[in-house]
């Protein structure tokens, strides 16, 4: 797949979200659990669990479960998510051998069977992983794009122009 089917792909998913406003990723969570028809459960990833991954996906038969480093940043933390959230939208299919010994190592109370599909972000030198990280990045774009669609006027409002939030008098983006 070339870069600009990629791109196509990954806006196509984004445009077919509903995003909440004022945007949060948490309620990104809910309103997307509750558009699959099946609750997405937000979880630290145990120390040691993976190396060099900070996000987990795992689909269960039932739910799913996004796991995140403990100690990163909220803002870090809301990208992992979202870029779980693009494995997700994307319908990624199961990262390499071994993941389910390395589940039920760190993991004991879930049964391996359970499992449909286990996701470590480890890379982005994966075309999954790179569609992942795009769908990130769109999401937390057109967020931005929501949220400075509904801005303030007056003084707030310019200054928004100003610094390039949005265009003055009319709403939109620079560029976006």
């Amino acid at each position: 797949m070339t870069t600009r089917q990629i791109r196509k792909r990954c806006q196509a998913l984004v445009d077919g979200l509903t995003l909440p406003v004022p945007f949060s990723v948490d309620a990104l969570v809910d309103e997307l659990a509750a558009q699959r028809g099946r609750p997405i459960h937000l979880l630290a990833l145990p120390n040691g669990m993976v190396v060099n991954a900070c996000g987990l996906w795992i689909a269960t038969e039932d739910h799913d479960e996004i796991y995140v480093e403990e100690k990163t940043t909220p803002l870090h933390r809301e990208h992992i998510i979202l870029h779980e959230i693009g494995h997700i939208l994307c319908d990624h299919e199961a990262a390499e051998e071994g993941g389910q010994v390395s589940l039920a190592k760190f993991l004991p109370d879930l049964s391996p069977e359970l499992i449909e599909r286990l996701l470590a972000r480890t890379n982005y030198t994966s075309q999954q992983e790179q569609e992942a990280e795009l769908v990130a990045s769109l999401i937390r774009t057109a967020a931005g794009t929501r949220t400075a669609s509904s801005a303030t006027s007056g003084a707030l409002g310019e200054l928004e122009a100003a610094l390039g939030i949005r265009n003055k008098g009319r709403g939109d983006n620079f560029g976006l």
